[in-house]
């Protein structure tokens, strides 16, 4: 693995300077309590590695950006922003740092369309300001996809070579720490009643706050675990092939392996439908990319929708989980007029999602183009609410048409086209020469094919969840690049 070099310049500083850095922080550290003595020792490490590589800020940001519900729940104010926003600024200064050093003035970013695709959607969230009436919600959801675009500009910037797996780790790592946060949890350390599943298990919400969203977390990376697993499989089978052992490669298939199924666990623990339709559908849209050839694909896709059929039809498959699927499909896809429908108990949390549909829709009719601006439907809900639902959920519960009502028609065309250019130069990036790069790129394909379904009855923009999609996007980009005739790509070591 080929990671970024420090500059010259950095490698060159005189090795008593390194020293001094050292010898201050230790004689400050034994003279400050064990708390900021293990804080300062903390910050000099990560100090000394961004020095090394920007990439080091930005595994920490994978890491720690989805503790912003946690900390704010358990521990409010103890930092003056979260967490990940702050390891988002130290990777972007970091990267600064290393081009001023390396006097570097010419970016990457023209070297693949992806870093692009977002100024659309921009935009259009930019024209929404003239009918916010909250300007700070709409600046909080607008600087999302800024940050989004500047992760791609900055990914395809700094990833050279084979450094992209190591953003394959880091997004291994995130979802480690949050599923053994939401294993805790799913066997009883939450003790929240409400979450409660058949009188034994708990719903799990990891550092979220609410299952959904860490479903969806969970969600998006299992495919893409899945997929650098088969990657890696394939490269060792190669290698044993032509008689030789790639430990490597074997022991990142049996650590990506044990990582998606681990996350397809997340996701069951999470005991959320959409969640578990989206998983449906994001496998299948892996094992759909997975063949370069399109009847091998419609083939496999086939014989697997065949193979869970007759497992349902024989009953090998849990009845709970038959049910809830069910539910699953018959409410996503209900439309109607919940005006007049009876509320009870077992019909609540659907009829309350539909109200908000409708509250969406009615946004949108009242400002068909430019939506009431990015962020603001929780702010606009009670002009437009049923009578019977008084309090907002903070989005549509439909990211469609939370899109529609922020940013009316022209919004939701930017972002419907955004998403269908992702999907297309992902199955192009599918021809790269490197068995583990395709079928990452086949794994991108079952993440954006996740995001696509949940997206149907929640909002996955949440909780710095977007700064990952950021990374994924920076992945894809980069090896769109790399894929690219005449490009050449460093071998793995």
């Amino acid at each position: 693995m080929t990671a970024w070099a420090a500059p010259r310049r950095l490698q060159r500083a005189p090795v008593a300077i390194w020293a001094a850095l050292a010898l201050a922080a230790g004689i400050l550290a034994g003279m400050l309590p064990a708390a900021l003595s293990a804080a300062l020792i903390a910050a000099v490490a990560l100090l000394t590695a961004a020095g090394i590589t920007p990439l080091a800020p930005l595994m920490l940001m994978l890491i720690v950006s989805p503790l912003r519900a946690l900390i704010a729940t358990e521990r409010p104010g103890l930092l003056p922003v979260d967490a990940g926003q702050l390891a988002f600024g130290l990777f972007v200064g970091a990267w600064l740092v290393h081009r001023l050093v390396a006097r570097r003035t010419l970016l990457h970013w023209s070297s693949s369309p992806i870093a692009l695709l977002p100024l659309p959607f921009i935009v259009a969230g930019a024209l929404s300001l003239f009918a916010a009436q909250d300007a700070a919600a709409w600046a909080a959801e607008w600087i999302k996809w800024l940050q989004i675009s500047v992760l791609i500009v900055l990914c395809v910037d700094v990833v050279r070579g084979r450094d992209w797996e190591l953003l394959l780790a880091g997004l291994a790592a995130a979802g480690i720490a949050n599923l053994i946060i939401g294993a805790y949890e799913f066997f009883g350390g939450s003790g929240a009643l409400h979450l409660l599943i058949n009188d034994r298990f708990f719903r799990a919400f990891g550092t979220f706050g609410q299952p959904n969203p860490f479903g969806g977390f969970m969600g998006l990376l299992t495919p893409l675990m899945a997929g650098a697993a088969l990657g890696y499989g394939l490269r060792a089978w190669q290698a044993f092939r032509a008689g030789a052992r790639d430990w490597r490669a074997l022991a990142a298939t049996v650590g990506f392996a044990a990582c998606a199924g681990l996350f397809a666990a997340g996701v069951i623990m999470s005991w959320s439908r959409g969640a578990w339709l989206g998983l449906i559908v994001a496998l299948a849209g892996l094992l759909f990319a997975l063949p370069r050839r399109l009847h091998v694909s419609l083939a496999l896709l086939g014989a697997a929708a065949a193979l869970v059929f007759f497992a349902a039809a024989a009953g090998l498959l849990p009845g709970s989980i038959i049910e809830r699927l069910s539910s699953a499909f018959s409410d996503t896809f209900a439309v109607s007029d919940v005006r007049g429908v009876d509320i009870t108990t077992e019909n609540y949390a659907v009829i309350e999602r539909l109200a908000h549909w409708q509250a969406a829709l009615e946004m949108a009719r009242q400002h068909p183009w430019i939506g009431v601006g990015l962020g603001n439907y929780e702010t606009r809900y009670p002009d437009v609410r049923l009578l019977n639902w008084k309090f907002p959920l903070g989005h549509a519960h439909n990211f469609y048409l939370n899109v529609l009502a922020e940013t009316g028609m022209i919004g939701l065309c930017a972002y419907l086209v955004l998403w269908l250019a992702v999907f297309v130069l992902t199955w192009r990036t599918r021809r790269h020469a490197d068995p583990v790069a395709r079928l990452t790129a086949a794994g991108l394909f079952g993440v954006w094919c996740y995001l696509s379904v949940h997206s149907l009855t929640d909002n996955l923009y949440v909780n710095n969840l977007f700064l990952h999609l950021g990374v994924m996007l920076g992945l894809l980009a980069v090896l769109h690049r790399q894929s690219r005739p005449g490009v050449r790509v460093a071998r793995a070591r």
